[in-house]
């Protein structure tokens, strides 16, 4: 499999403050991937680069096969949009808009909102009978899902999850880890930032930050 993103010699500094050091990663086209490490280790900082939200202080950062290190504001917003499908750990939805609006809303952004396709998403991950809740109709499980699958609407190419259990009781822990199974064995790119062992231990492969370093990288062992 090709590379679908390349860190090489990544630093990010906020003042005096080193958040990342001479990172080099790389991550095939269908690998998971596992971020780890402590509050304060980097892995927020690189999520953001990864996911188009903040630049390399230095350093080059390569997705599917295009330079974005050097994009402007501009540029690295649409790549987000068109390459990239987020899922946050506070879900940010809109309160007013029902679950199958907040779908379109993404599509709307891409492209051209479909609602036939939004209900076909949610349907995906177990949704389909909620589609005209509002957010605070949904428990906090059925919210994770609803933002995996507005993240998934338009067809990214890297799934780029932050704690995406941190706020989830076990049972939609485990609910929401099947569904990344299953767009992992899809065929899905999926990059997932985390403290959590148990989360991590998903992956096809940990990658763990300390002090803005990475202290390793490697397959995990069956």
């Amino acid at each position: 499999m090709a590379n679908i993103l390349e860190l090489q010699d990544v630093c990010m500094t906020f003042g005096q403050v080193k958040a990342l050091q001479d990172i080099n990663l790389s991550v095939r086209e269908g690998e998971w991937v596992a971020i780890m490490g402590s509050s304060g280790s980097g892995k927020t900082t690189m999520m953001n680069i990864i996911g188009c939200m903040n630049k390399a202080t230095s350093g080059t950062v390569i997705l599917d096969g295009e330079k974005i290190s050097r994009l402007n504001a501009k540029d690295l917003t649409a790549i987000r949009r068109d390459k990239i499908g987020l899922i946050f750990q506070q879900f940010f939805l809109i309160s007013y808009l029902t679950a199958v609006e907040n779908i379109m809303v993404a599509q709307y952004y891409h492209s051209m909102a479909d609602e036939q396709e939004a209900l076909e998403a949610l349907e995906r991950v177990g949704l389909g009978h909620r589609a005209r809740h509002l957010p605070r109709q949904l428990s906090g499980g059925e919210q994770q899902r609803l933002c995996i699958a507005r993240a998934l609407i338009n067809h990214p190419k890297i799934i780029l999850a932050d704690e995406p259990t941190g706020n989830l009781d076990e049972a939609n822990q485990n609910a929401v880890m099947d569904i990344f199974h299953q767009l992992h064995k899809q065929g899905s790119t999926i990059i997932v930032v985390t403290h959590s062992p148990d989360v991590g231990s998903h992956a096809d492969r940990i990658v763990r930050l300390e002090f803005g370093h990475m202290v390793s990288d490697g397959e995990k062992k069956a």
